[in-house]
């Protein structure tokens, strides 16, 4: 944490770290039925399976260009998820060096279960907000948002 010049904490310091704190407990509560699930994912797991939602016939290239992960790493976890059925790969048609990605049926159902519990997890955050201060809490982090470079 950084001090100001009266050596006292700055209290930016201390919203990001909230921030940070409610994303964390956020994502564990989120991702929490995909490890005790019947499919056991990880969070990286999920991760990909909502890449792939987002950008159908997407490739694992794209995936590793867009998360900066490394593509070893990528690869068995694309595979891991293609082995549970959760992935489906058709090879491009144009490109038979290429592998297109696309979640499968059974992938879109722990995609829809997660949007559940993500709205399930999101009304349990914002309980006892009025929708005034829901609507201010989301301006203000948009600021913040912008402040960093991210529209």
């Amino acid at each position: 944490m950084s001090t100001n010049t009266t050596g006292r904490r700055d209290k930016g310091d201390d919203v990001l770290e909230l921030i940070h704190s409610v994303m964390h407990r956020y994502r564990a509560l989120q991702y929490r039925f995909l490890r005790d699930g019947p499919q056991d994912l990880t969070h990286m797991e999920g991760k990909v399976l909502f890449f792939f939602d987002r950008h159908p016939g997407g490739t694992q290239s794209d995936l590793a260009q867009h998360s900066g992960k490394d593509k070893a790493q990528l690869a068995r976890l694309i595979k891991g998820l293609r082995d549970k059925g959760l992935l489906e790969a058709e090879t491009d048609e144009v490109d038979r060096r290429q592998v297109r990605l696309r979640v499968s049926e059974s992938g879109q159902a722990v995609q829809r279960e997660l949007r559940r519990q993500a709205r399930r997890v999101s009304v349990q955050a914002l309980a006892g907000l009025s929708a005034e201060e829901q609507d201010q809490l989301a301006a203000l982090l948009k600021r913040v948002q912008v402040n960093l470079g991210e529209e």
